[in-house]
């Protein structure tokens, strides 16, 4: 790691949310050099710590939760008590972005909206996700991904067609849209602090995960767009480029990307079909969309007649984009995650150490990715607290009625 400030140095965030969402913004946050401070209920924390197996060797920390929540600290506080309260007033005072997924108006009973924080510190920066933002006939939901998945689209375009054995709607395997609203929610952080550099004063970002589902349909949302023509699922086909999807091979599987005319004819010679690339009704892509059903059946024949490894050094040879289906084990063994250092081992206070994945963003060369492992809970409540003038006697007290 370099010894060089990361851009973030300085900017301190009052992290009050929990999950994914929210704590995945405020990861990022952290890995760009912010100060973050995770506030969690006493005793119990941000749910994912209890959401294993598997957990961490050595402690109660569950997987889910490590993935999200590298270079923070945390604080233990009862917001529901006004004393749990009055101390995250001072810390927002204090801040320069504050991010929450409570339900809309959920923290107005505890004066810890946006109004009430904004009267106290005009610079603050307020981040509030949910389901279906602040204002919207769906307001009062709550959010989950998975039902997000569906109501916002994606899972309609993603598994095998009905009339295919095994066809119906699949979810991604990784909770897609929270991942994407925390990486959309920690660019308007960055616009937001940009802004404020010139007003002076803070605002109020409002992130629905609906709202950035419907935003990632990308080329799917205009298609339909564009055409009127609703998509279906293809499997793992390409609604707009053609071949271009998983295929058999005659061991397992692999991926062909043929993204252009130019390489198609060099798929076809590679294939020893080389009289396709010439035929009108495969020439051109819009041809190749046109035929799929006439091209598709030849190619996965010539295919299935060699294993997925000859078929990658064949291609890769004359210049075909293919790869392999990694499991994760394949994954991080690959020699480009092991030289672009993705996997990350940083010390932990009670497991001795723990593997991460590193943030993908690199400055200059150097990766920006937090040097801290996920805290345990409640690890830096005295040191946060201490920071704020709370007195080791006072701290004995609020811990004694449950506040920290």
């Amino acid at each position: 790691m370099s010894n060089i400030p990361k851009p973030l140095a300085g900017i301190k965030v009052l992290d009050l949310s929990r999950v994914l969402a929210g704590p995945w913004c405020g990861q990022m946050l952290a890995d760009m050099g912010a100060e973050v401070i995770k506030v969690e209920r006493p005793g119990s924390g941000d749910d994912t710590r209890h959401w294993g197996p598997p957990w961490l060797t050595g402690t109660e920390e569950s997987a889910y939760y490590l993935c999200a929540n590298r270079g923070k600290r945390s604080l233990t506080v009862d917001i529901a008590t006004p004393e749990g309260q009055a101390l995250i007033r001072q810390l927002a005072a204090q801040s320069d972005v504050l991010l929450e997924n409570f339900k809309v108006g959920g923290l107005q009973r505890y004066g810890l909206d946006y109004a009430s924080l904004k009267a106290l510190n005009p610079r603050l920066i307020y981040c509030s996700i949910t389901g279906f933002g602040q204002e919207s006939p769906y307001a009062h939901r709550a959010g989950y991904d998975f039902m997000i998945q569906a109501m916002g689209g994606i899972m309609s375009l993603t598994g095998k067609p009905d009339d295919e054995p095994g066809g119906e709607p699949v979810k991604i395997g990784v909770a897609f849209t929270d991942v994407f609203t925390g990486i959309y929610a920690a660019n308007a952080v960055l616009a937001a602090l940009y802004q404020r550099r010139d007003s002076g004063i803070g605002c109020h970002i409002d992130m629905a995960l609906m709202d950035v589902q419907v935003g990632v349909l990308a080329n799917q949302a205009l298609n339909y767009l564009t055409s009127g023509e609703v998509p279906g699922r293809l499997g793992n086909a390409h609604p707009n480029i053609v071949p271009y999807q998983a295929v058999a091979t005659r061991d397992g599987h692999m991926i062909v990307a043929v993204g252009n005319d130019e390489q198609f004819k060099r798929f076809c010679t590679a294939l020893a079909l080389p009289a396709l690339a010439d035929d009108s009704r495969f020439a051109t892509n819009a041809a190749r969309v046109a035929h799929r059903a006439l091209l598709m059946p030849q190619l996965e024949a010539a295919l299935a007649e060699r294993s997925t490894d000859e078929w990658l050094a064949t291609l890769e040879a004359v210049g075909v984009p293919c790869g392999p289906i990694n499991t994760l084990d394949r994954v991080f063994a690959d020699p480009h995650v092991q030289a672009r250092s993705l996997k990350q081992t940083l010390p932990h206070s009670q497991a001795g150490q723990v593997d991460l994945v590193a943030n993908p963003i690199r400055f200059d060369g150097v990766q920006m990715s937090a040097s801290t492992a996920p805290p345990r809970l409640g690890e830096h409540t005295d040191s946060v607290l201490d920071e704020l003038g709370i007195t080791p006697e006072q701290r004995t007290a609020l811990r004694a009625a449950g506040i920290i």
